[in-house]
């Protein structure tokens, strides 16, 4: 049985591409965007001219062949495997704009994989097809305040059908993307008395702005109010062509969604964790203090050392659940969700640890906003509870570990059923 965990010339070569287009191209008018690097001082760019700039990226990404590397290409995608798509987003996340410009964003990413699976033909030309483009935005909306996100099975959000339409009320917050989106993948309570609880909600496609979807606000969080709205639904009508799947199989569209969605997050958030690292180690070379270089410092080289073992323990854990899903496009034996939600909670912690450590390297300078380091901060801590929080996953991995113990009388399984 061969291991190998090295890329082929070809994609070595395009990891190299999506590299330089993100340092030599990405980075400058990102700069330019956020008045940062050889541009602080100056004003930061809003409206028309930001969007302008942003636009004119994705222009030269399509020109560049660097462009919807998750979708196939029949779709205008690059076909890539989710092995193939680790090294594309984790290259990409090394800027703050790079998976929007090269259209592999959250959650447009998961709702394209969502549509390719579950649209009809019509759906699809009407929302996935200007979605590939680039032509639109789009929310997942399902999280709501009354009730516990990680448990779509207690959604309160009701629809009843009326005629060929479906009317649907209820609340939603924390849809991220909303405020831009030209349409959401809705989810919503149809069953009140399903066989079992994971049937009783069902998806529908809702166009943006429709009547009776309203945005209340975009919710203020710690890196700022960005776009994740809070909707409240009243008596909106959707025809039942906008129905996405079938009835009753909303929980399931959205458990087919988020594994894949879960894994490119850690594809991503690997990126920021490594240039986390890479900026300790850069300041430990160059930071002088009591009598020596930070670099020479025993309390200073076991941040560095268990930095660098979280990140080496996060790229293994992500290429392995990977090649699980690629295995699983063709082998329905395959099961790959223990391994994206070990690989979700390890990623997810390792990389709040890693910018910790980063900015204690850099002292006060790592606290400013002088360097990424604070923003990349507020943004790590929601990833320990996006996609399910660390509990959630801790438990789903616990009760799997028991079950293949049961079943089994090993935790093999449980753990990566690997050669070893």
């Amino acid at each position: 049985m061969a291991i190998d965990f090295t890329l082929s010339p070809e994609l070595e070569q395009l990891r190299g591409r999506v590299r330089a287009f993100v340092t030599n191209v990405i980075r400058p008018v990102e700069h330019r965007i956020e008045a940062s690097g050889e541009h602080e001082g100056a004003e930061p760019l809003t409206g028309r001219d930001r969007i302008t700039e942003l636009i004119e990226l994705r222009r030269q990404a399509q020109e560049a062949d660097i462009w919807l590397p998750h979708m196939p290409t029949e779709w205008g995608g690059m076909g890539l495997g989710h092995v193939d798509l680790a090294m594309v987003q984790a290259e990409a996340a090394r800027s703050y704009y790079g998976p929007w410009v090269f259209n592999c964003q959250a959650p447009d990413e998961g709702n394209m994989h969502t549509l390719l699976h579950w649209a009809t033909p019509e759906q699809a030309d009407n929302y996935l097809k200007p979605l590939c483009e680039g032509r639109t935005w789009s929310c997942f909306a399902m999280t709501e305040p009354e009730v516990a996100g990680s448990d779509p099975t207690l959604i309160q959000t009701s629809a009843y059908p009326d005629g060929e339409e479906w009317v649907i009320n209820g609340h939603k917050w924390f849809i991220s993307n909303a405020h831009r989106a030209s349409f959401a993948i809705l989810i919503a309570r149809t069953e009140d008395d399903p066989d079992l609880p994971q049937a009783a909600n069902t998806a529908f496609i809702v166009d943006i702005p429709s009547d009776g979807w309203n945005e209340v606000r975009q919710i203020e969080t710690m890196h700022g109010s960005t776009g994740h709205s809070e909707i409240v639904i009243e008596d909106l009508r959707v025809h039942e062509s906008q129905m996405l799947g079938g009835r009753g199989q909303g929980h399931l569209l959205g458990q087919y969604r988020l594994g894949p969605a879960r894994l490119a997050h850690c594809m991503r958030w690997i990126a920021q964790a490594e240039m986390a690292l890479e900026m300790m180690v850069d300041r430990s070379l160059n930071r002088y203090a009591h009598g020596s270089l930070l670099a020479e410092k025993q309390g200073i080289q076991w941040m560095i050392a268990d930095s660098t073992m979280e990140l080496y323990q996060s790229k293994l854990m992500v290429l392995h659940a990977a090649s699980k899903i690629d295995a699983a496009a063709t082998d329905d034996s395959v099961s790959f969700k223990s391994e994206v939600s070990m690989a979700k909670h390890f990623v997810a912690n390792a990389l709040n640890r890693i910018i910790d450590r980063s900015i204690q390297v850099h002292g006060a300078l790592g606290y400013s906003t002088d360097t990424p380091l604070a923003h990349m901060y507020q943004h790590a801590r929601w990833a320990r509870f996006a996609d399910g929080a660390d509990e959630v996953h801790q438990m789903r991995i616990a009760q799997r570990t028991i079950a293949a113990y049961s079943d089994h009388g090993s935790t093999r399984s449980a753990t990566g059923d690997l050669p070893i």
